[in-house]
């Protein structure tokens, strides 16, 4: 991937601006957001003082038949793919030299195959032959051994250079754009992987090995599974084996007390469990597309609970469930509402202390927005910044962007417009549609054909346990950040002005996932251009959650660190890849210790909330929020 030309960063000293009293602190007023453009161009050329000019209003019939199509077609807007084929197929008819390019491949791939056939044929049962394609690093679909017998071998082979024939025929076409490559390149994929001779039972021989060795009990057991299934979707219940993990007692049971709750959110402050505590406490910000205990899972492997037990005092947002009730929300609600709200019971409940904010994914581009805002404004209340997979330039937001054009967003908006939210399904098809070979296929080969149930644990029920998304706030997320690209280029407004990321000048530290669909750390590690303050950059083994939590002791998990001195020159990611050193194990105790040099010596605990002002205990943790479905 090539790196864009990083941003200039001013290595001069900067004078912090003093801040009024936390508790005078005046919040900024909503404001509408800047005009979306419609090409790079031309959002470079428009004033930063040019008012948003919202969508305009669809004909109701419109927003009817476009909501329709939606729903008939999971939001996958057919103009865009029909505009994305025809960017394709009309260039490619007009590069004779590329499909001549493909036609001497598909007779090489033939002559690869046939020779290999004959080998493989010609060889003594149980020798293996050099294969004539090897399948991508990350397929794991044909490593058992049976996949390399007869006629099995012959079949993953063929499948594996047609899959390497699209992939050529659907990439480096001269004159397609590079949206329409990725939505045809990945379009092609997915119909390829329908087809795959492992999703069926003649040519899947781990599949018929087990139907001989059980005498079709297996499909059986896959039948009663998919019963089972379809019952628990059409009723809306949790998949088989997630009731097992009951919230607030098997997961998100770490004790706290609730100490507020608005219309958007309940803020969490969890009980202290050792006699002393870092004075400056921490405040995490989870991201509102999931429920906030993906940080607070099994006590074995919480991440809150492990910062409570090295003596740090957290506070953690809990966002409510929205409906149709809170359609109109806002991205400036979420500001408001969620990240000041909960700074300002923070600072009621421990005053006088900075606040260590840490945000998660969405979490933490509303933080970053956050931080942004407070340096322009002179605000000191926050003494550190954590990011982990949060993107703060969105310009290259991995396959996400697949599902996000003007085509694309204009079906989703007319489809919330009838709901007034995004469903937590449509949020759950799309990473399903992302990831298909691993999270769709290989799981009905495993619970339909083979009969088997993978067991269900705790990262797994949670991540069934979806929510929905604000149609207002959803739509403005969208524009503003997928389709503009408002942060990064200082054009996000906060109150009557915009921000800029390059206002912000507290120590930071930034965690990425080698294996992240939802934000690729080569975009997060942007980063490094937009903020000039001291950043630690954690590319730790994973993906966007597992990668995440990652607990002390888990298997098989390594990271790498490497810390940006404030002010110092950028350095491209390939640099940093191959400087950073690398560590076995989990990051957490990493971070912890971050945490606890700029945290303060430890000290007696404060209080649970603060009655007499305006934040008494309301209910024990995890609160009421997180159980709405």
């Amino acid at each position: 991937m090539t790196e864009p030309t990083p941003k200039a960063i001013t290595k001069a000293p900067r004078t912090r601006r003093k801040s009024a009293p936390a508790a005078k602190q005046a919040r900024p007023a909503t404001h509408p957001v800047p005009a979306p453009a419609a090409t790079p161009a031309a959002r470079a050329r428009r004033s930063l003082a040019e008012p948003f000019a919202p969508p305009p209003e669809r004909n109701p019939l419109d927003r009817r038949v476009h909501a329709a199509l939606a729903r008939a077609t999971s939001s996958v807007s057919p103009i865009a793919l029909m505009l994305a084929s025809a960017d394709w197929a009309g260039h490619l008819a007009l590069s004779p030299g590329k499909r001549i390019e493909l036609a001497n491949l598909a007779l090489e791939q033939m002559r690869r195959l046939l020779r290999y056939a004959q080998e493989a044929a010609a060889a003594p049962p149980g020798t293996p032959t050099h294969e004539c394609v090897q399948p991508p690093a990350q397929d794991r679909r044909f490593k058992a051994p049976e996949w390399h017998q007869w006629p099995f071998n012959l079949m993953h082979q063929s499948f594996l250079l047609t899959q390497e024939w699209w992939d050529a025929a659907t990439r480096g076409v001269s004159g397609v754009s590079r949206h329409h490559e990725d939505v045809v390149a990945f379009t092609a994929r997915q119909l390829l992987d329908m087809f795959s001779p492992g999703n069926f039972l003649p040519t899947n021989p781990l599949v018929l090995r087990q139907t001989l060795a059980s005498g079709g009990a297996n499909l059986v057991r896959g039948a009663v599974h998919a019963v089972e299934d379809l019952e628990r979707s059409l009723s809306g219940a949790p998949p088989a084996g997630a009731d097992e993990f009951v919230v607030g007692r098997d997961v998100a049971a770490t004790p706290g007390k609730v100490v507020l709750r608005n219309r958007l959110i309940e803020l969490i402050q969890y009980t202290p469990t050792t006699a002393k505590v870092h004075p400056q406490p921490v405040l995490i910000v989870p991201a509102w597309i999931m429920k906030y205990y993906i940080l607070d899972l099994s006590p074995h492997n919480s991440l809150i609970k492990y910062l409570v037990d090295q003596g740090h005092t957290v506070f953690c947002i809990s966002w409510k469930n929205p409906g149709v009730d809170e359609r109109e929300l806002d991205m400036d609600d979420y500001l408001q509402l969620g990240f000041f709200a909960a700074l300002d019971a923070i600072n009621a409940i421990v005053p006088g202390q900075k606040v260590h904010a840490t945000g998660y994914c969405l979490g933490g581009t509303l933080l970053a927005i956050a931080a942004a805002a407070m340096a322009r404004d002179g605000d000191e209340r926050l003494g550190s910044m954590t990011l982990f997979t949060a993107q703060t330039d969105f310009t290259e937001p991995g396959e996400l962007a697949l599902f996000i054009d003007e085509s694309e967003v204009s079906l989703l908006e007319a489809q919330m417009a009838e709901t007034g939210y995004l469903t937590a399904g449509q949020m759950a098809g799309a990473f399903q549609i992302l990831r298909s070979s691993d999270l769709l296929w290989s799981r009905m080969v495993g619970e339909y054909l083979m009969g088997e149930r993978a067991p269900m644990n705790d990262l797994m029920a949670w991540n069934a346990d979806a929510t929905r998304m604000p149609a207002r706030m959803h739509s403005q997320y969208l524009r503003r950040l997928f389709l503009n690209d408002d942060l990064s280029e200082g054009r996000y407004p906060v109150g009557d002005k915009p921000v800029s990321l390059s206002d912000i000048d507290l120590p930071t530290f930034c965690v990425a996932t080698v294996t992240d669909h939802v934000a690729p750390w080569r975009s997060v590690y942007k980063l490094h251009y937009l903020v000039p303050a001291e950043i630690s950059f954690v590319l730790t083994s994973g993906g966007h959650n597992a990668g995440i939590v990652s607990e002390p002791g888990h298997p098989r998990r390594n990271y790498q660190l490497l810390t940006r001195p404030a002010g110092d020159n950028y350095m491209p990611p390939e640099d940093w890849l191959q400087r950073a050193p690398r560590h076995e194990g989990s990051w957490w105790p990493a971070w912890q210790a971050w945490l606890a040099a700029r945290s303060g010596a430890p000290t007696a605990p404060p209080a649970l909330g603060a009655p007499e002002q305006g934040y008494p205990e309301l209910e024990d943790a995890p609160g009421r929020y997180v159980h709405e479905k």
